[in-house]
């Protein structure tokens, strides 16, 4: 049944992806898949073909056809890192795919060097930016000294890029240990760093959360209403007693702190999240973004619902649901059981992104659950 005013196509989607974290929507539910990389392995890297029909669409040009939204993170370039004066950056390319980086500070430097593919916006890391105690020292002098900027062009252009399409969302930094994986040492070396340099790590955690507590004063005085810890976090490398030790605390802390500017907050955790659902709760977040279900994780939708209780999920459809290796129907009845588990409190999307080899048809018929959802309230 077109047309009907409920429908994502007849909707603001940037006012709607803020009326529904805040209970302003009466009990709609929005629907936001992630489907850019899906998009860039087509447009930017040429993996696939691009469907006729969507070939010279932009990103939100695709999304607008497909009549959804996105969660849109392009804003934090909205608020921008200006690291001390005193720091030297010096880059030297190596080969045409690798390059290296020193940083020189007054306390002393740091060294990395990374790998580049033009058919990839990671840069591999073959040298961490830490793998010394002293490069650590180096880092917590940084995050001691580091400020933020506010930069409201930026926000207007990424405002009017998007317009009626997608939330305004901040992905803030990562969070200390998640930080020391993804970032600064990888994983295996961030857990021996932990073991050998307890206090050296502690300090570094501690100037970091000072850094980014200066980020979220910049945050709270901003049009910016949601934001994302963009973590990353999984349970087959952030074990409980870590998460417990370094993560919660912060969690806590600067979830209040965000609270009292009146910010709606989540967390991204993906892969395997069991281990560390039991705490979801006591995070003091509205939401976690990315639990990802069986058969793609390790977690079922009603053990996700016991552990969230009234907090929102964001995301909730395994990305495989999207592949031809699994029925239509398997996603459809996994979309409606999310939206009868977690509605109202429910942003729903692909835990994580549609694969390239993922149909894109696909998120017109999730769209269509959805809408007819939202016209039977």
């Amino acid at each position: 049944m077109p047309g009907r005013p409920t429908d994502h196509r007849n909707l603001d989607l940037t006012q709607l992806s803020l009326d529904v974290p805040f209970h302003r929507a009466g009990g709609k539910v929005i629907w936001e898949p992630r489907i850019e990389a899906w998009y860039s392995d087509r447009v930017q890297r040429g993996y696939f073909p691009m469907p006729e029909k969507y070939k010279g669409l932009s990103v939100p040009d695709l999304y607008r056809e497909l009549g959804c939204t996105n969660r849109v993170y392009d804003f934090y370039r909205s608020a921008q890192k200006i690291e001390d004066p005193r720091v030297e950056f010096v880059k030297k390319e190596i080969s045409p795919t690798e390059y290296e980086v020193t940083i020189h500070t007054p306390v002393g430097d740091q060294y990395a060097r990374y790998r580049v593919s033009p058919n990839n916006w990671w840069h591999e890391p073959i040298k961490w930016p830490i793998t010394t105690e002293e490069e650590m020292k180096v880092a917590t002098w940084r995050e001691q000294n580091r400020q933020y900027r506010w930069n409201q062009a930026n926000y207007e252009q990424i405002c009017q890029e998007w317009q009626g399409l997608g939330a305004v969302n901040y992905c803030i930094c990562r969070t200390n240990v998640a930080k020391l994986y993804v970032e600064d040492m990888g994983v295996e070396n961030a857990i021996f760093a932990l073991m050998d340099w307890p206090s050296t790590c502690e300090a570094y955690f501690e100037a970091l959360e000072e850094s980014q507590n200066r980020l979220v004063d910049v945050l709270n005085a901003s049009p910016i209403m949601i934001v994302n810890y963009g973590d990353n976090l999984h349970s087959s490398t952030t074990s409980p007693e870590l998460f417990e030790k370094y993560v919660l605390p912060v969690y806590q802390r600067r979830t209040e702190r965000l609270h009292r500017a009146g910010k709606f907050v989540n967390a991204h955790w993906d892969g395997n999240c069991k281990g560390l659902l039991e705490f979801a709760r006591d995070t003091g977040l509205d939401g976690i973004e990315a639990i990802t279900p069986q058969p793609q994780g390790d977690v079922t939708l009603e053990e996700t619902k016991a552990a969230l209780g009234d907090m929102f999920l964001l995301d909730g459809i395994p990305a495989i649901y999207f592949d031809a290796t699994y029925s239509e129907k398997t996603l459809i009845d996994c979309t409606k059981r999310c939206i009868e588990l977690f509605a109202p409190n429910l942003i729903l999307g692909i835990s994580d992104e549609m694969s390239a080899m993922g149909d894109i048809e696909r998120i017109r018929l999730v769209g269509q659950i959805v809408d007819d959802y939202n016209a039977s309230l």
